[in-house]
């Protein structure tokens, strides 16, 4: 991703220098705001693509700042904060941040999280992209017409097989199949018992997208049941 803007709004020199280095060496160009005041003005004036946003700040704290980014902007905005409580966490989502980081934080999971996000608002915002083409989900893209898979910059590789597998079960949000049910259109063939094809197919796809079974991003298991993708 490049030529990608990214405020930091945090008020603690020390992590915010840090954040900077990193974003940095990530290829980020990076504007830095010490107070919220300043924070919001920077992030209504200059051509910002996402903001990383503390909540506890001088003049005006994260959750105002946020409020009034969302009055005149659609771009991104992680909140970072020392509070861990679920309450925090819901209004800072409430009033329109994207996603929400607990102090003290990993980076790599930091920057995993920005370029997650930044996925989505490039893609939704690309009017060269034919979306009628592309299926998303989370900071997972298909292209239906390439049969290109990519998370982030990384395009995945997956066999035919897999790709069908996904495409269906991505295609069909919220619906879930069970290994009959996906057989039987991917295979076009009659399921058979003690076939476990889907799901050695659906073990693979796993790996390859790094999606943990237990704690799934992307492909969630019902047991007794089938596979499915979240809506």
């Amino acid at each position: 991703m490049e030529d990608i803007n990214v405020l930091v709004v945090e008020d603690e020199k020390e992590i915010s220098e840090l954040i900077k280095k990193n974003l940095e060496n990530e290829g980020f160009n990076i504007y830095q705001a010490y107070d919220g005041q300043i924070g919001l003005d920077m992030a209504l004036s200059v051509d910002i693509q996402i903001v990383i946003l503390d909540i506890m700040l001088p003049n005006m704290d994260g959750l105002e700042v946020c409020r009034q980014i969302r009055l005149k902007k659609n771009v991104p905005i992680i909140m970072l904060s020392a509070k861990s409580q679920d309450i925090d966490k819901v209004v800072g989502l409430s009033i329109g941040a994207d996603d929400y980081i607990c102090k003290p934080f990993n980076m790599m999971e930091l920057t995993a999280r920005i370029r997650s996000q930044l996925r989505r608002y490039l893609y939704l915002n690309n009017t060269s992209i034919d979306k009628d083409n592309t299926i998303i989900v989370n900071d997972l893209l298909i292209d239906l017409d390439s049969h290109v898979v990519s998370i982030g910059d990384n395009e995945i590789k997956l066999t035919p097989t897999e790709y069908d597998i996904l495409v269906l079960l991505a295609h069909n949000r919220g619906k879930v199949y069970s290994s009959e049910k996906i057989f039987e259109k991917i295979w076009d063939d009659k399921y058979y018992e003690a076939n476990n094809n889907v799901m050695v197919h659906i073990r693979n796809i796993r790996e390859k997208l790094n999606d943990n079974s237990k704690n799934p991003r992307y492909i969630k298991t019902i047991w007794g049941v089938g596979y499915k993708i979240e809506k």
